[in-house]
């Protein structure tokens, strides 16, 4: 499949989708988002072990969802945009795989929110992020007011949604919004070896690490812990754990599936 504003490449397992509108700084359009619903399932469908999602260019990531479109939307298809931008992040959110927003540039609203719909967050030291819905008149829509407080905690949380504050790069590291800060030019190159270590780890355990997390947010701490005690017991008898215990007690390297 081919897109006219997004990009899909897989290597070594490793996928990496970027948003493709430089001349936009990568703001989201509907053709975008439904680019993007499209890659990610077919990423799946490949059975990649770590996907990147990044913007093209150098300034910026996702500058944010398209305010063009958004000027006169009726309440019915405001609706519909919203439903749209929330496929997008659940399927990040949901991805089979672990997935890592390497973040260049601007990070506005919509920006944002897919790079916390992502388990990883790393940032170029030139990177902007905020959620600035407040300014246009609106919120978050596509998950920050629940997202975002998880991550930075609740006063923080609330200085970026009410007060539209943005955070270079250090900042959002303090805050804990992203893990870690790399020099512009690192960017590609240390997400990409993130991907790798993670590629290179047992891809059932690391799918049901991932769902058991997830879980925890989605429920109360007894039914994530339930969750996980069932997610635990069903990784035995699978070749990885046979395999990493197998290798561990034999001191040497694994060799995953």
């Amino acid at each position: 499949m081919s897109w006219e504003t997004v990009r899909l490449e897989i290597e070594d397992d490793v996928a990496t989708l970027s948003i493709d509108r430089p001349d936009a700084l990568n703001a989201l359009n509907v053709e975008t988002l439904e680019a993007m619903i499209d890659a990610l399932f077919e990423a799946a469908e490949e059975d990649v072990r770590a996907l990147v999602l990044t913007g093209a260019g150098e300034d910026a990531f996702i500058a944010g969802a398209d305010i063009a479109h958004m000027q006169d939307l009726p309440v019915e298809e405001a609706r519909e945009w919203v439903d749209l931008g929330h496929e997008v992040a659940d399927a990040l959110e949901s991805f089979p795989a672990p997935t890592i927003a390497a973040i260049n540039g601007y990070a506005f609203g919509g920006g944002c929110e897919m790079a916390l719909a992502c388990d990883f967050r790393i940032a170029a030291e030139s990177a902007v992020v905020g959620n600035t819905e407040i300014d246009l008149g609106i919120i978050p829509g596509w998950g920050a007011t629940q997202r975002l407080p998880r991550v930075v905690g609740d006063e923080t949380a609330r200085r970026m949604i009410f007060l539209g504050e943005r955070l270079d790069a250090e900042s959002a590291a303090e805050a804990g919004l992203v893990g870690e800060v790399v020099p512009d030019d690192d960017l590609e190159t240390v997400a990409t070896e993130l991907a790798k270590r993670l590629a290179a780890k047992p891809a059932v355990a690391l799918r049901a690490a991932k769902e058991s997390i997830n879980q925890g947010y989605e429920g109360s701490q007894t039914s994530g812990l339930d969750y996980e005690k069932r997610a635990f017991a069903g990784l035995f008898g699978t070749h990885d754990q046979r395999e990493g215990i197998d290798a561990f007690l034999e001191d040497r390297d694994p060799e995953f599936e």
